[in-house]
């Protein structure tokens, strides 16, 4: 792969991201069977793409296989609590509110991995606070917009626990597989709880939920792996903070979700957040001295 043709594939990756709200809004399912279609969908496509990738990593062990089980867990809680967001709030508002993860990323380094968190870590933090109280109307619990903007930083604090799981338990393993095992947790452990729905389920349902595990889970996150050959990680980054753009652009044209100037103004500040934190990565801070051993 070039260095162009992973440019594409890491913008094609994030707006296959972007467009899983959209599509988990088309569908009528209710968010446990979108998210178990999905795996199933995503564990296919993820087959095919081990099969074609030729994974370099190691396999997992079975210490290993557990962790990513958890993995699977957290990943699907993410995917229901985001659905979630997207049938109360609305793609716009579940997007933006998922991308406040890095932010959950950054205390989260500290208290888990000892890390020490830079003063302009903590400013990311509270600029990402900002950009969510400028993106909900008012805070009411009665309101829609604020119930899901609440499923959706839920979600995004799951995200953010999963992507420290996943640093710490697939050091050495290939992506692929690690995302395969993680998907096939899902469905997995969401088929006592979905599988009524699944029976019911929309004829074209089956179409959207499809789309969600084919293309915005098995094949974007292969495009992500691929690209990561070729581009520098803090690259991939900063073009995936482009998801909530593309998020958001698809719903006013499709649902007509017209953002407000201060929802832009609060997604603005949020993806500004996210940009700079995936900068700052690339320059990590000393680590605290340890007071014990973390395994």
């Amino acid at each position: 792969m070039t260095h162009r043709n992973a440019l594409l594939a890491i913008h094609l990756g994030a707006l296959m991201f972007g467009l899983s709200g959209v599509l988990g809004k088309l569908a009528t399912s209710s968010p446990l069977t979108i998210s178990f279609g999905r795996a199933l969908f995503a564990v296919l496509a993820l087959l095919i793409a081990a099969s074609i990738l030729q994974p370099s990593g190691a396999r997992p062990t079975w210490r290993g296989r557990l962790g990513l089980l958890l993995g699977g867990l957290l990943l699907g809680s993410h995917w229901v609590t985001f659905f979630v967001a997207v049938k109360v709030a609305g793609v716009g508002i579940a997007t933006l509110g998922f991308a406040s993860f890095p932010a959950f990323t950054v205390l989260l380094e500290g208290l888990l991995f000892r890390e020490r968190t830079r003063p302009i870590e903590y400013g990311l933090v509270l600029l990402v606070c900002v950009g969510l109280g400028l993106v909900t109307p008012g805070f009411d619990l009665a309101s829609d917009a604020t119930l899901g903007l609440l499923w959706a930083v839920l979600s995004g604090f799951l995200f953010a626990l999963l992507a420290l799981l996943n640093r710490a338990v697939t050091r050495g393993i290939d992506a692929v597989q690690a995302a395969l095992w993680q998907n096939l947790a899902i469905a997995i452990g969401l088929a006592p709880f979905a599988w009524a729905g699944v029976v019911d389920m929309p004829a074209l349902d089956w179409l959207w939920i499809g789309m969600l595990g084919v293309f915005c889970t098995g094949l974007a996150h292969s495009l992500f792996v691929a690209s990561l050959r070729v581009l520098k990680a803090r690259t991939t980054s900063v073009i995936f903070a482009l998801e909530p753009v593309y998020g958001i652009a698809f719903a006013w044209l499709l649902f007509a979700e017209q953002p407000t100037l201060r929802m832009l103004a609060g997604g603005a500040l949020i993806i500004l957040a996210t940009v700079a934190n995936s900068r700052l990565k690339s320059t990590p801070a000393p680590a605290r001295e340890p007071t014990r051993s973390v395994s």
